[in-house]
């Protein structure tokens, strides 16, 4: 049976993604790897945005079940 593909963690996908931004900001690659970097860097992008949706999504499912929907700030006032 074979394995499932386990996608790589958020921070991992975040990591790549500062490192392709860091290349890319140096400017020392040619055209042609901008542009593959900068499509790479875009689904980097769209899978850091959908890892954060899912965990809001349980969070808010978390604040639901308690029936606390008081949030509070974490900035000390």
């Amino acid at each position: 049976m074979p394995k499932k593909k386990t996608s790589p963690s958020f921070e991992d996908t975040l990591a790549e993604l500062e490192q392709l931004v860091s290349r890319l900001e140096r400017g020392d690659i040619s055209l042609e790897e901008s542009l593959q970097s900068f499509e790479r860097g875009v689904n980097l992008t769209r899978s850091c945005q959908k890892a954060l949706q899912e965990a809001e999504q349980k969070v808010q499912i978390l604040i639901d079940k308690n029936g606390s929907q008081a949030l509070e700030s974490f900035a000390d006032e």
